[in-house]
Protein backbone atom coordinates (compact mmCIF):
# COMPACT_ATOMS: atom_id res chain seq x y z
CA UNK A 1 0.00 0.00 0.00
CA UNK A 2 2.73 2.28 0.81
CA UNK A 3 4.36 1.52 -2.38
CA UNK A 4 1.47 2.18 -4.24
CA UNK A 5 0.69 5.57 -2.38
CA UNK A 6 4.83 6.55 -3.04
CA UNK A 7 4.58 5.67 -6.60
CA UNK A 8 1.73 7.81 -7.29
CA UNK A 9 3.34 10.74 -5.29
CA UNK A 10 6.22 10.37 -7.83
CA UNK A 11 3.93 10.60 -10.47
CA UNK A 12 2.26 13.79 -9.43
CA UNK A 13 5.79 15.26 -8.63
CA UNK A 14 6.77 14.51 -12.05
CA UNK A 15 3.97 16.09 -13.97
CA UNK A 16 4.25 19.16 -11.99
CA UNK A 17 8.03 19.57 -13.31
CA UNK A 18 6.91 18.76 -16.26
CA UNK A 19 3.79 21.14 -16.78
CA UNK A 20 6.25 23.60 -15.31
CA UNK A 21 8.59 22.98 -17.90
CA UNK A 22 6.57 23.50 -20.65
CA UNK A 23 5.01 26.93 -19.34
CA UNK A 24 8.40 27.95 -19.00
CA UNK A 25 9.31 26.89 -22.80
CA UNK A 26 6.22 28.15 -24.06
CA UNK A 27 6.98 31.16 -22.66
CA UNK A 28 10.48 31.94 -24.05
CA UNK A 29 9.41 30.50 -27.67
CA UNK A 30 8.84 32.83 -30.72
CA UNK A 31 5.95 31.98 -32.29
CA UNK A 32 6.47 30.53 -36.04
CA UNK A 33 6.33 33.42 -38.27
CA UNK A 34 6.95 35.83 -36.21
CA UNK A 35 10.12 37.44 -35.48
CA UNK A 36 11.42 40.67 -33.13
CA UNK A 37 14.20 41.99 -34.68
CA UNK A 38 12.85 45.15 -37.32
CA UNK A 39 13.92 44.89 -41.07
CA UNK A 40 16.54 47.60 -42.03
CA UNK A 41 13.36 49.27 -44.16
CA UNK A 42 10.85 48.95 -41.37
CA UNK A 43 13.39 51.12 -39.09
CA UNK A 44 13.10 53.87 -41.55
CA UNK A 45 9.38 53.88 -42.22
CA UNK A 46 9.86 52.19 -45.59
CA UNK A 47 10.71 55.91 -46.61
CA UNK A 48 13.64 58.50 -48.41
CA UNK A 49 12.75 61.75 -47.04
CA UNK A 50 13.57 63.52 -50.54
CA UNK A 51 12.77 67.59 -51.56
CA UNK A 52 10.95 68.94 -54.41
CA UNK A 53 9.97 66.40 -57.33
CA UNK A 54 12.01 68.48 -60.04
CA UNK A 55 15.15 68.30 -58.27
CA UNK A 56 18.15 66.10 -60.13
CA UNK A 57 18.83 64.38 -57.07
CA UNK A 58 14.95 62.90 -56.84
CA UNK A 59 15.33 61.71 -60.49
CA UNK A 60 18.56 59.64 -59.17
CA UNK A 61 17.18 58.66 -55.96
CA UNK A 62 14.05 57.50 -58.07
CA UNK A 63 16.36 55.52 -60.27
CA UNK A 64 18.30 53.76 -57.02
CA UNK A 65 15.21 52.68 -55.85
CA UNK A 66 14.80 50.49 -59.15
CA UNK A 67 18.52 49.74 -59.26
CA UNK A 68 18.90 48.50 -56.10
CA UNK A 69 15.26 47.00 -56.00
CA UNK A 70 13.99 48.82 -52.85
CA UNK A 71 11.42 48.05 -51.63
CA UNK A 72 10.80 51.93 -49.93
CA UNK A 73 8.56 55.12 -51.03
CA UNK A 74 10.60 58.41 -51.80
CA UNK A 75 8.52 61.28 -50.23
CA UNK A 76 8.29 64.54 -51.85
CA UNK A 77 9.01 67.46 -49.60
CA UNK A 78 11.17 70.88 -50.10
CA UNK A 79 15.42 71.62 -48.68
CA UNK A 80 13.60 72.97 -45.28
CA UNK A 81 11.13 70.04 -45.26
CA UNK A 82 13.44 67.37 -45.17
CA UNK A 83 16.37 69.15 -43.07
CA UNK A 84 13.52 69.60 -40.69
CA UNK A 85 12.75 65.84 -40.57
CA UNK A 86 16.58 65.35 -40.81
CA UNK A 87 17.00 67.15 -37.38
CA UNK A 88 13.90 65.96 -35.46
CA UNK A 89 15.13 61.85 -36.17
CA UNK A 90 18.40 62.98 -35.50
CA UNK A 91 17.85 64.50 -31.99
CA UNK A 92 15.97 61.10 -31.15
CA UNK A 93 18.57 58.86 -32.93
CA UNK A 94 16.18 57.90 -35.12
CA UNK A 95 16.70 56.13 -38.23
CA UNK A 96 16.28 58.49 -41.32
CA UNK A 97 17.19 58.93 -44.93
CA UNK A 98 16.98 61.44 -46.99
CA UNK A 99 18.15 62.58 -50.20
CA UNK A 100 20.99 64.74 -49.26
CA UNK A 101 24.08 67.23 -51.03
CA UNK A 102 27.38 68.44 -50.26
CA UNK A 103 28.09 71.02 -49.74
CA UNK A 104 25.29 71.08 -46.91
CA UNK A 105 24.99 73.38 -44.09
CA UNK A 106 23.61 70.01 -42.50
CA UNK A 107 26.99 68.25 -42.49
CA UNK A 108 28.64 71.03 -40.63
CA UNK A 109 25.50 70.91 -37.59
CA UNK A 110 25.10 67.22 -38.05
CA UNK A 111 27.66 63.95 -38.12
CA UNK A 112 26.19 62.76 -41.48
CA UNK A 113 27.43 60.23 -44.01
CA UNK A 114 26.61 59.28 -47.68
CA UNK A 115 25.59 55.62 -48.60
CA UNK A 116 27.83 53.88 -50.42
CA UNK A 117 26.42 53.84 -54.10
CA UNK A 118 28.27 50.76 -55.52
CA UNK A 119 26.29 50.85 -58.30
CA UNK A 120 27.08 54.46 -59.28
CA UNK A 121 23.74 55.72 -59.69
CA UNK A 122 24.29 58.82 -58.26
CA UNK A 123 27.46 59.40 -60.18
CA UNK A 124 30.66 60.80 -58.88
CA UNK A 125 31.79 63.83 -57.55
CA UNK A 126 30.37 67.37 -59.56
CA UNK A 127 31.30 70.73 -60.33
CA UNK A 128 29.07 74.25 -59.30
CA UNK A 129 29.18 76.28 -62.66
CA UNK A 130 28.44 79.94 -63.28
CA UNK A 131 26.35 79.98 -66.40
CA UNK A 132 25.83 83.48 -68.38
CA UNK A 133 23.52 84.07 -70.62
CA UNK A 134 24.75 84.99 -74.25
CA UNK A 135 26.37 88.19 -74.76
CA UNK A 136 26.90 89.27 -71.57
CA UNK A 137 30.21 88.74 -71.71
CA UNK A 138 30.11 91.86 -74.30
CA UNK A 139 27.94 93.90 -72.29
CA UNK A 140 29.61 93.25 -69.04
CA UNK A 141 33.34 92.54 -69.40
CA UNK A 142 34.21 93.87 -66.16
CA UNK A 143 31.67 91.29 -64.09
CA UNK A 144 32.28 88.83 -66.81
CA UNK A 145 36.01 88.64 -65.59
CA UNK A 146 35.10 88.83 -61.96
CA UNK A 147 32.82 85.70 -62.57
CA UNK A 148 35.51 83.97 -64.24
CA UNK A 149 37.51 85.03 -61.08
CA UNK A 150 35.39 83.82 -58.51
CA UNK A 151 35.57 80.22 -57.01
CA UNK A 152 35.36 78.67 -53.05
CA UNK A 153 37.42 75.83 -51.48
CA UNK A 154 35.22 73.72 -49.58
CA UNK A 155 36.01 75.81 -46.13
CA UNK A 156 34.89 78.95 -47.46
CA UNK A 157 31.61 77.81 -48.89
CA UNK A 158 31.33 75.97 -45.24
CA UNK A 159 32.10 79.23 -44.00
CA UNK A 160 29.81 81.30 -45.92
CA UNK A 161 26.69 78.62 -45.53
CA UNK A 162 27.81 78.77 -41.39
CA UNK A 163 27.11 82.38 -41.39
CA UNK A 164 23.80 82.84 -43.08
CA UNK A 165 22.71 80.42 -40.41
CA UNK A 166 23.77 82.43 -38.08
CA UNK A 167 22.68 86.11 -39.35
CA UNK A 168 19.02 86.14 -40.24
CA UNK A 169 19.80 88.92 -43.04
CA UNK A 170 21.62 87.42 -45.90
CA UNK A 171 23.05 90.46 -46.38
CA UNK A 172 24.58 91.38 -43.50
CA UNK A 173 25.70 87.78 -43.92
CA UNK A 174 27.64 88.15 -46.92
CA UNK A 175 29.11 91.32 -45.77
CA UNK A 176 30.41 89.96 -42.50
CA UNK A 177 31.73 86.99 -44.78
CA UNK A 178 33.33 88.77 -47.19
CA UNK A 179 35.01 91.13 -43.64
CA UNK A 180 36.13 87.89 -42.74
CA UNK A 181 37.64 86.71 -45.92
CA UNK A 182 38.84 90.11 -47.44
CA UNK A 183 42.21 88.73 -48.82
CA UNK A 184 40.36 86.15 -50.89
CA UNK A 185 37.92 88.32 -52.16
CA UNK A 186 40.06 91.17 -53.15
CA UNK A 187 41.98 88.11 -55.40
CA UNK A 188 38.65 87.85 -57.65
CA UNK A 189 38.35 91.73 -58.23
CA UNK A 190 41.89 92.55 -58.36
CA UNK A 191 42.59 94.55 -61.34
CA UNK A 192 38.84 95.13 -62.36
CA UNK A 193 37.54 98.46 -62.76
CA UNK A 194 34.38 99.29 -63.87
CA UNK A 195 33.62 102.30 -65.69
CA UNK A 196 29.75 102.18 -65.99
CA UNK A 197 27.32 100.50 -63.43
CA UNK A 198 24.22 99.62 -63.79
CA UNK A 199 21.56 96.64 -62.78
CA UNK A 200 22.11 93.07 -62.64
CA UNK A 201 19.75 90.03 -62.43
CA UNK A 202 20.93 86.96 -60.81
CA UNK A 203 18.49 83.69 -60.42
CA UNK A 204 19.57 80.86 -57.67
CA UNK A 205 17.67 78.03 -56.12
CA UNK A 206 17.07 77.70 -52.31
CA UNK A 207 19.90 75.63 -51.31
CA UNK A 208 21.92 76.91 -48.71
CA UNK A 209 25.15 76.50 -50.45
CA UNK A 210 23.20 78.67 -53.74
CA UNK A 211 22.01 81.15 -50.89
CA UNK A 212 25.36 81.93 -49.96
CA UNK A 213 27.26 82.03 -52.99
CA UNK A 214 24.77 84.20 -54.44
CA UNK A 215 24.46 86.39 -51.55
CA UNK A 216 28.25 86.83 -51.45
CA UNK A 217 29.00 88.02 -54.94
CA UNK A 218 25.75 90.14 -55.18
CA UNK A 219 27.09 92.02 -52.34
CA UNK A 220 30.80 92.48 -53.72
CA UNK A 221 29.38 93.69 -56.69
CA UNK A 222 27.38 96.36 -55.27
CA UNK A 223 29.91 97.43 -52.47
CA UNK A 224 33.10 97.07 -54.95
CA UNK A 225 31.49 97.73 -58.84
CA UNK A 226 28.82 99.73 -57.72
CA UNK A 227 25.92 97.53 -59.25
CA UNK A 228 22.04 97.32 -58.43
CA UNK A 229 21.64 93.20 -58.25
CA UNK A 230 18.10 91.99 -58.09
CA UNK A 231 18.48 88.18 -57.21
CA UNK A 232 15.39 85.64 -57.62
CA UNK A 233 14.81 82.53 -55.94
CA UNK A 234 13.17 79.63 -58.63
CA UNK A 235 13.15 75.95 -59.11
CA UNK A 236 15.82 74.88 -60.58
CA UNK A 237 14.19 74.91 -64.20
CA UNK A 238 13.27 78.36 -64.21
CA UNK A 239 16.38 79.27 -63.17
CA UNK A 240 18.29 77.63 -65.93
CA UNK A 241 15.36 79.33 -68.54
CA UNK A 242 16.08 82.79 -66.67
CA UNK A 243 19.00 83.28 -67.72
CA UNK A 244 18.67 80.88 -71.01
CA UNK A 245 15.80 83.27 -72.06
CA UNK A 246 18.15 86.43 -71.45
CA UNK A 247 15.51 87.31 -68.55
CA UNK A 248 18.39 86.94 -65.80
CA UNK A 249 22.17 88.25 -66.68
CA UNK A 250 24.09 84.65 -64.56
CA UNK A 251 23.70 82.07 -62.12
CA UNK A 252 26.08 80.83 -59.63
CA UNK A 253 23.86 77.32 -59.03
CA UNK A 254 24.71 75.01 -62.17
CA UNK A 255 25.47 71.08 -60.58
CA UNK A 256 26.81 69.52 -63.54
CA UNK A 257 27.85 66.98 -65.37
CA UNK A 258 24.64 65.07 -63.53
CA UNK A 259 22.32 66.67 -60.75
CA UNK A 260 21.51 69.84 -63.76
CA UNK A 261 22.43 67.27 -67.00
CA UNK A 262 18.77 67.68 -68.48
CA UNK A 263 18.96 71.83 -67.82
CA UNK A 264 22.37 71.76 -69.64
CA UNK A 265 21.21 70.16 -72.50
CA UNK A 266 17.91 72.07 -72.54
CA UNK A 267 19.48 75.31 -73.15
CA UNK A 268 23.38 74.83 -73.75
CA UNK A 269 22.80 76.95 -77.39
CA UNK A 270 21.93 79.61 -75.15
CA UNK A 271 24.22 80.47 -72.34
CA UNK A 272 27.96 80.49 -71.54
CA UNK A 273 29.45 78.28 -69.16
CA UNK A 274 32.26 80.09 -67.08
CA UNK A 275 32.85 77.04 -65.62
CA UNK A 276 33.43 75.58 -61.65
CA UNK A 277 33.20 78.26 -59.14
CA UNK A 278 33.48 75.22 -56.51
CA UNK A 279 34.40 71.43 -57.20
CA UNK A 280 33.70 68.84 -54.93
CA UNK A 281 30.01 68.42 -54.86
CA UNK A 282 28.31 65.62 -54.42
CA UNK A 283 24.88 63.89 -54.33
CA UNK A 284 23.33 60.83 -52.74
CA UNK A 285 21.34 59.38 -49.83
CA UNK A 286 22.18 60.69 -46.67
CA UNK A 287 21.84 59.12 -43.34
CA UNK A 288 23.33 59.57 -39.93
CA UNK A 289 26.74 58.57 -38.24
CA UNK A 290 25.05 56.52 -35.97
CA UNK A 291 22.80 54.22 -38.46
CA UNK A 292 24.19 51.31 -38.98
CA UNK A 293 23.77 50.90 -42.47
CA UNK A 294 26.89 51.58 -44.97
CA UNK A 295 25.86 50.78 -48.43
CA UNK A 296 22.60 51.43 -50.31
CA UNK A 297 22.68 47.92 -51.38
CA UNK A 298 21.87 47.25 -47.25
CA UNK A 299 18.26 49.15 -47.58
CA UNK A 300 16.95 46.06 -48.83
CA UNK A 301 17.49 44.05 -45.82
Amino acid sequence: MFKKKGFVLCLVIVSIFALVAVGCANGEAEVPGETTDESVVDKFDGEITGIDSGAGVMGAAEDAIAEYGLDMELVESSDAAMTASLQRAYENEEYIVVTGWAPHWKFADFNLKFLEDPKGVFGGEETINTITRQDFADEHPEVNQFLENYFLGAEDLAGAIGMMEEIDDRDEAAQAWIEENRELVDSWTEGIEVSEAGELSVTYVEWACATASTYVVRNILQDEFGYDVEVDALQAGAMWQGVASGAADFLLAAWLPGTHESYYADYSDDIVDLGPNYEGAAIGLVVPEYVDVDSIEELVE
